[in-house]
């Protein structure tokens, strides 16, 4: 049996030594066990181990993921080298990426892990786990990586590869990542939005099949309840044509009561919302009831990210295309960049401003308990929205179509404004935990 004698000149005094048993040897084929003791007097005076790579202060490693349902490609990019290392291909569940983050951190004692991924079908929560574990995380929307003309090629390693070489010359822009409650609300939003499409084009199949039998309504707005009954007296000559034009019926009919269960239902949740005092506020607007409010809030999230209003207009895609090279400026149609939803839903109402501005009885009630600088910016909207509309639509100049996203554009500035106004209520406890 050996004996160390190990001395440390700051702790231990000269004339006192300090003795560590070693351990016993072991089988050379098991692996060895190192005493705790022993190692932590050993590493304080001989450093740590050869196998441990020393800490880099200052070092930043980002990482590029591609993500797939069952598969994640990894590569690697260290601030401090201009090369790109494949690390490999890992499973694609939360625990192979925890795994990865307990190697990478290991590997690289005190550098800060950055991983990156475009936005796809796993959408927010692998993002939320990673920053969870004390890495940062960042979305990319695919339509904004730089994308080589001539590269023909397209694998997971090298596009994981391109991710962490874009990411580390700092040229990836990150999106929105909400919080979980706030994409459930959305998820609700959005879900109806899907069923008001699939009414829409119900209703449309439908008027096209009446239309190829000759079947024709006589008034001038359909869907109304006297449009429902010139549809009950509706007969045709076959059996199965009829039997076609009844499940047409059927399909409206459900979705319409889908619609209805879900409108109450996104009025209960609102309510609850820690953003219902922004919704309120936006519902001051003419245009803006609660469903409209509620998607614009759920879709734009916190307004305060945004330090302009044109950047709020980009967002929407509401401003127009440019092309200029030299002397040649041209200007095309509106970028339709970004959030759909809250473009369609901005640009439908800002469309009731084209009507004289004034105050309703509906709109009275809504701004009843609303801060007197949201109630003017209210009417200060509703008086330039006209304006805008008479001069855009005068005679010869632009089309109802064009103003309609000149409209949609100039509203996003006063939704900008006014929802800054406001302060949501205090995030529950629960959602922040996850």
């Amino acid at each position: 049996m050996k004996t160390y004698i190990l001395r440390d000149p700051k702790a231990v005094e000269p004339q006192k030594a300090r003795f560590v048993q070693a351990v016993e040897p072991q089988n050379p084929r098991s692996p060895r066990r190192r005493d705790p003791a022993l190692a932590a007097t050993v590493d304080v005076i001989c450093g740590p181990p050869a196998n441990v790579p020393p800490a880099r202060a200052g070092l930043v490693l980002l990482i590029g993921l591609d993500v797939h349902n069952d598969s994640i490609a990894v590569s690697l990019a260290p601030s401090d080298s201009t090369e790109v290392r494949r690390y490999g291909i890992i499973g694609g569940q939360h625990d192979d990426g925890l795994r990865l983050i307990k190697k990478l951190a290991a590997a690289h004692p005190g550098a800060v892990l950055k991983f990156c991924y475009e936005a796809g079908p796993r959408g927010y929560p692998l993002c939320r786990f990673i920053r969870q574990h004390g890495a940062e995380c960042l979305i990319v929307s695919p339509s904004k990586v730089p994308r080589q003309p001539g590269d023909r090629v397209k694998t997971d390693r090298r596009d994981a590869d391109q991710l962490a070489r874009l990411f580390r010359a700092g040229e990836l822009t990150g999106i929105y990542v909400p919080d979980p409650q706030d994409e459930a609300v959305r998820d609700l939003i959005r879900a109806r939005y899907q069923v008001q499409k699939q009414q829409h084009r119900a209703r449309q199949q439908l008027k096209m099949f009446l239309l190829r039998q000759n079947i024709r309504y006589a008034g001038t707005t359909s869907w109304t309840p006297k449009h429902l009954r010139f549809l009950a007296t509706v007969k045709l000559p076959f059996a199965e044509q009829q039997f076609v034009f009844q499940e047409m019926v059927h399909v409206i009919s459900d979705a319409g009561q889908r619609l209805e269960r879900y409108e109450k239902e996104i009025a209960s949740v609102v309510a609850g919302w820690r953003w219902a005092p922004v919704v309120q506020a936006l519902m001051s607007l003419r245009g803006v009831a609660l469903l409209t409010g509620a998607t614009l809030v759920a879709e734009l999230g916190d307004l305060e990210r945004f330090a302009t209003a044109p950047q709020l207009m980009s967002y929407l895609g509401l401003c127009p295309g440019e092309h200029t090279t030299g002397e040649d400026r041209q200007q095309g149609g509106i970028t339709k960049m970004g959030n759909g939803i809250a473009r369609k839903a901005m640009i439908e109402a800002a469309w009731n401003n084209r009507r004289p501005a004034r105050i309703s009885r509906t709109v009275l009630a809504r701004q009843e308990g609303l801060p007197k600088a949201v109630t003017e910016a209210a009417w200060n909207a509703q008086a330039r929205l006209h304006q805008r509309y008479k001069h855009l639509t005068g005679v010869g100049r632009k089309k109802s179509q064009v103003a309609a996203a000149a409209l949609g554009r100039e509203l996003s500035g006063f939704v900008w404004a006014i929802g800054r106004m406001v302060k949501p209520r205090a995030a529950k406890p629960e959602a922040v935990k996850q």
